[in-house]
């Protein structure tokens, strides 16, 4: 394994963390986010900060859309794919977490912007089957959307990739997915999980021709879990970007007490090699004391911005809560780009 101390790992890292959360749920009765945020996407689009976050409401998530002229302070606009009605048969009706947008390049060192595959932006999401947190295995679907405010999104019928002709250890269900291209082809990373009561999550790996019709090139997952290690249980939530010759991970790991931000490196997309210590870690007393998870890398102006899903135990005047923990957006980067006495 690669050690964290390693020169070539050290413009990957993001020491200083924000003390503040840039978004958290409303707690608004009835609101799609009532009682937490999850998930980050972040992106430039018509020269502003977007970002895709998915709230939860305890029926089921939906995602919305959110803008920034700092990166640091965030305005919800609205969202993206509200839920079907309770009389709809549709596979993904308890509702649609986006969890990312096909963008113009996957280089490390780009800023991240959308692209249009044939005239349409292409978000991709999964959804459960039954009402609750998480409730049931998941499957992956597609959405797509023309106008340029991204607001309107129009989903597929049926879902592009199921863990029902899958293998063992993705038969509990999907989660987060990401797609790349490369070498003419598009490549889908997802994390699964298997069907036992105390279940581990892994990461694999499909590959299409015309983003419909997905492959598994290899049976098993192409990132495993560590045993005993701080990714001894789950390896989650891939998010894929290229730098020079080499391939890059940045992925969650958990271990039945905290998750944790990681990293792995590849050549071939296939073969990963882990960073062996999590390049985020938990903060006991701060906004990821439980959980620092589910990244989203941002590149802009020299500063490398780490998104992800923080959360801590409930604390009293706390606006969101879900299973006793207050969950939010949280931000990392490579150099302090606050104030200390910013308080919002």
């Amino acid at each position: 394994m690669i050690r964290i101390d390693d020169p070539s790992i050290q413009k990957y890292m993001t020491p200083f963390k924000y003390p503040y959360p840039v978004l958290y749920g409303s707690g608004k009765p009835g609101a799609f986010d009532e009682k937490s945020v999850d998930i980050p996407f972040v992106f430039m689009h018509h020269g502003r900060f977007h970002m895709v976050y998915t709230g939860y409401d305890g029926k089921g998530y939906q995602s919305a859309l959110a803008v920034s002229d700092d990166l640091l302070h965030w305005e919800p606009v609205g969202i993206m794919i509200p839920r079907d009605d309770e009389s709809s048969k549709a596979w993904d009706r308890v509702g649609c977490a986006i969890t990312w947008l096909i963008k113009e390049s996957d280089d490390f060192n780009d800023v991240a912007k959308l692209r249009k595959v044939d005239g349409k932006y292409w978000a991709v999401y999964h959804s459960y089957p039954q009402k609750g947190y998480e409730a049931g295995p998941a499957e992956i679907g597609l959405a797509w959307c023309e106008e340029e405010d991204l607001l309107h999104w129009h989903r597929l019928d049926a879902p592009v990739f199921s863990w029902k002709d899958g293998n063992a250890w993705e038969s509990g269900g999907l989660y987060k997915a990401c797609i790349i291209r490369h070498d003419e082809k598009w490549y889908m990373f997802y994390n699964a999980k298997n069907s036992e009561k105390s279940w581990t999550e892994q990461t694999g790996v499909a590959i299409s021709e015309d983003l419909l019709h997905w492959q598994r090139p290899v049976a098993e997952p192409v990132l495993k879990v560590t045993e005993n290690a701080w990714d001894g249980r789950f390896v989650s939530d891939p998010y894929i970007l290229k730098d020079g010759d080499r391939w890059l991970n940045f992925y969650f790991g958990y271990n039945r007490r905290h998750a944790m931000e990681g990293l792995a490196v590849s050549d071939d997309l296939l073969h990963w090699e882990k960073v062996e210590e999590p390049i985020i870690t938990s903060t006991p007393g701060g906004l990821d004391e439980e959980h620092a998870h589910k990244a989203s890398i941002f590149n802009y102006n020299g500063v490398l911005y780490h998104f992800y899903c923080a959360t801590r135990p409930l604390r009293e005047g706390d606006p969101t809560c879900v299973y006793n923990a207050f969950r939010t957006i949280a931000v990392a980067a490579n150099k302090k780009v606050w104030q200390e006495d910013t308080n919002d």
